[in-house]
């Protein structure tokens, strides 16, 4: 019996990773990318070119700018881009997708499914197509030398996944998880979401390292020196507020540190000790420009929707908020209201008890 066939949408280090494992794997992959020029070597290479825990270079059947090409005769679509692109994502794979097709978002950040699925709600796409989210993205990766190379430092060994509704993830799973057992089921997408480390490792960092990322000859790693023992105590009153919110909705995720232990089975007595003994970020910069993914994605999709969700549930968010804000005024961009708010989510005046019956029985 043949193997199942993928579609990867997107073609920075996260989507390479994934459609390289899966085609070492044996699987055929198609590989969309929206700017045609970012998959010209890869299309005249015929693959991609993976090296660090995962070797070798799979073979890409079909590598396209076309996204109706890229979306014909796959069952699971894996889309991998900064979560801000979720919804011209949707918008643009709308009029091909199909029926019985399903969507997984790797990652979701916070609340990716649930942009998803409303934007396919409004362009009339069939009720039979899935959206699911991960918690995370399988690789920790980084762009190799050359164009098509991506460096893997680590595949994640736990990832939750869950779809909306919360009654489609064992059907997701039964895709995925014999290719990738690392995926295990999330209760819903509030979990997955809530679940966002990325919005806590990320900004804070950035935004508190400023100076540094802006002195052209200084160039430091994002983990194992800007996150000093005072950066990784304010991390974790960010990561507490997180916890409150996740909370208040009934959804139970782990802390930061709890996560790196599963994640990457690295202890530590705290927060600081255990990114210090993290043998996956040794080789990981901070990002050379403020206008990094770290800030104009973390931000409006994993603080804003957090925070959001923790005023509609009555839960203080104060070092969430000034992040958000610190963010705005240096970047000079209105990050909230950009963000996936609980009114662009659609999830405005619900309790815990709406959110959950919203999230275990959604219907696009």
């Amino acid at each position: 019996m043949s193997k199942p066939r993928f579609a990867v949408i997107g073609a920075g280090p996260g989507g390479l990773a994934i459609a390289g494992h899966l085609a070492l794997l044996g699987h055929r992959v198609t590989l969309f990318n929206r700017t045609a020029e970012r998959i010209t070597d890869i299309r005249q290479r015929g693959g991609v070119r993976l090296t660090g825990v995962v070797e070798g270079t799979g073979r890409i059947e079909l590598v396209t700018s076309d996204i109706g090409q890229a979306l014909e005769s796959v069952k699971t679509v894996i889309v991998v881009v900064p979560a801000f692109a979720h919804g011209d994502v949707a918008k643009r794979c709308s009029p091909y997708l199909r029926a019985g097709q399903t969507i997984l978002l790797m990652p979701g950040r916070t609340g990716g499914a649930i942009e998803f699925a409303r934007v396919l709600e409004t362009m009339g796409v069939d009720k039979t197509v899935t959206v699911a989210e991960a918690q995370t993205i399988l690789h920790t990766c980084r762009p190799g030398t050359q164009e098509g190379e991506v460096v893997v430092f680590s595949t994640k060994q736990h990832i939750p996944v869950a779809s909306l509704p919360a009654s489609k993830t064992d059907a997701v799973l039964e895709l995925i998880a014999p290719v990738f057992p690392q995926f295990t089921k999330a209760e819903s997408v509030l979990e997955t979401s809530m679940g966002n480390v990325g919005a806590i490792l990320h900004p804070a960092p950035t935004l508190l390292n400023v100076g540094w990322i802006e002195t052209l000859r200084t160039q430091f790693l994002h983990y194992y020196e800007g996150i000093t023992q005072s950066v990784a105590d304010f991390i974790e009153q960010l990561d507490q507020e997180r916890l409150a919110v996740a909370h208040s909705m009934g959804a139970e995720v782990l802390s930061v540190k709890e996560w790196l232990a599963a994640v990457y089975g690295v202890q530590g007595m705290s927060l600081h000790d255990a990114i210090q003994q993290n043998n996956a970020y040794r080789d990981i910069y901070a990002p050379k420009t403020i206008q990094h993914r770290y800030v104009y994605e973390d931000v409006p999709t994993g603080l804003v929707p957090m925070a959001s969700l923790g005023k509609a549930l009555g839960v203080d968010t104060p070092c969430m908020d000034v992040i958000i804000k610190l963010a705005s005024f240096v970047c000079g961009v209105d990050f909230q209201a950009q963000g996936r708010t609980a009114n662009k989510l659609g999830v405005t005046g619900l309790d815990r008890e709406g959110l959950r019956h919203f999230v275990e029985r959604y219907r696009c």
